[in-house]
């Protein structure tokens, strides 16, 4: 393009010419983003962990020992910090910390397949529309960070047949692209674990340089000037994630957030060498650098001497070579007690840095397992079970040592006070001081972020 003319360009046109491919950046697309007219300056942020796969109830949060063999499993409950609160031996550290944590034990909903149950938990409802945006999604456009860094990530991304369809979690769903989470983990072995882990996503093209990058910024800024609708708010604020995409490349704070080499030795090994510490704490990183929403996939890596099958650690009914109950990718001995030192060393961490009351934390998969252990494929195992199973949240005021719902006497159904997925994503909108009746819509009355009531006595 030799020359501009005034009135040459639509409102489309000139966001195709302003996109983030014409300054030839490799940066998501969701910096294209329109930003809140308001400033959040105490915006809370959130760690989402997904137990992808579904975690058991019975052999963590909610154990029946009481129950015969074949539903009680084989472990034994331990006391917490929270008297007449109990948990899995598995989780001697948060055994500890149960006066900074509630749990939920009357999780419900009804469907056991994998990819529908976790889209709908992304998007907290129990019939999600297909252009439904994610919980992240939706922080991103009601809570935006004002740092030069994206509002929304996602560490490790859902890999196996029961990944739920990329639309549902990498897009921002009909809130647009804008919304996207940036991607760190595009496989297994992508992440911080790893030795050669890198972040790349904030590279220039090798063929693109910084003069150019400028050249193309004031042709932005010319089209601008001359066009109607870049005189707009609209405009406005898409220049603005323009001006944000640059200040990424240029800029130190994003670059240094992912630095997690930064870190001593000593805290590494606290979180865990595997790839669920590392990336806990990384999110941890990320969250003192101003970004709203880290979704983490708790992928605890591989046992020694194993080859890699899928990211479904917690998707336990023996079909993957290794039951429940062994000490391999896919069994409780490996898995749990490996998140029990990554997600009790966050709850620390971030209290120690004074960050656990602005920083919700949330563990949870899509659904439980059954309660009695069967034989699968090739190990024995339990089922998919979303008629009961538990949830953690922690921090942003969530009240801890508390235990919401109760379960009947083998974990297979709610007794009291189901919660679904509409009330769990209210509460978690609460518990980061939004208002779970916001509107998405573009007519600013339709779409509310959730139709759920929050769950008052957790907060």
């Amino acid at each position: 393009m030799n020359h501009i003319t005034k009135n040459r360009f639509s409102r489309r046109q000139l966001l195709q010419v302003g996109g983030i491919g014409a300054l030839g950046l490799s940066l998501p697309d969701f910096l294209l983003a329109e930003e809140s007219k308001k400033p959040f300056r105490s915006a809370k942020s959130c760690i989402f962990i997904h137990q992808y796969g579904g975690l058991s109830q019975l052999d963590s949060w909610d154990m029946k020992p009481g129950a015969p063999q074949e539903i009680r499993g084989p472990y034994k409950p331990i006391k917490t910090a929270t008297p007449g609160f109990h948990v899995c031996e598995l989780m001697p550290k948060l055994a500890k910390l149960s006066e900074q944590y509630a749990v939920i034990r009357s999780m419900t909903h009804k469907v056991a397949e994998h990819k529908l149950a976790n889209s709908m938990l992304l998007a907290g409802r129990a019939q999600p529309a297909a252009n439904d945006p994610s919980f992240g999604a939706m922080i991103a456009k009601l809570r935006p960070s004002k740092a030069s860094i994206p509002d929304h990530m996602w560490l490790q991304k859902f890999g196996g047949g029961a990944a739920p369809p990329d639309h549902t979690y990498l897009t921002g769903g009909h809130l647009g692209m804008a919304y996207a989470p940036m991607l760190i983990g595009k496989n297994h072995d992508d992440n911080p674990a790893s030795d050669n882990f890198r972040v790349r996503a904030f590279d220039a093209p090798d063929d693109v340089s910084a003069q150019q990058l400028n050249t193309r910024r004031n042709l932005l800024e010319a089209a601008q000037q001359l066009s109607p609708v870049g005189s707009t708010s609209e405009f406005d604020s898409f220049e603005t994630h323009q001006r944000r995409s640059i200040d990424l490349l240029n800029g130190k704070d994003a670059r240094e957030a992912f630095k997690i080499e930064n870190e001593s030795a000593r805290v590494r090994d606290r979180y865990g060498r595997n790839p669920l510490g590392q990336n806990l704490l990384l999110a941890r990183r990320l969250i003192e650098a101003d970004v709203r929403l880290v979704n983490v996939a708790a992928w605890t890596g591989l046992a020694k001497g194993e080859k890699f099958v899928s990211v479904e650690t917690w998707d336990m009914h023996g079909n993957a070579d290794v039951g429940i109950f062994e000490n391999g990718w896919n069994g409780l001995p490996f898995a749990l007690p490996r998140t029990d030192q990554a997600v009790a060393t966050l709850i620390e961490d971030l209290r120690e840095r004074g960050l656990l009351d602005s920083t919700l934390v949330v563990l949870v998969g899509e659904f439980g397992r059954a309660p009695k252990i069967s034989k699968g494929a090739k190990r024995i195992g339990r089922n998919h079970w979303p008629q009961c199973y538990s949830a953690m949240l922690a921090g942003a005021g969530i009240q801890g040592g508390s235990v919401y719902g109760e379960s009947d006497k083998h974990a297979a159904y709610v007794k009291s006070n189901p919660v679904s997925l509409e009330d769990f994503t209210a509460t978690l909108f609460a518990a980061m001081d939004i208002n779970p009746a916001s509107r998405l819509g573009r007519d600013g009355f339709t779409v509310p972020a959730s139709t759920g009531n929050p769950i008052e006595e957790l907060l």
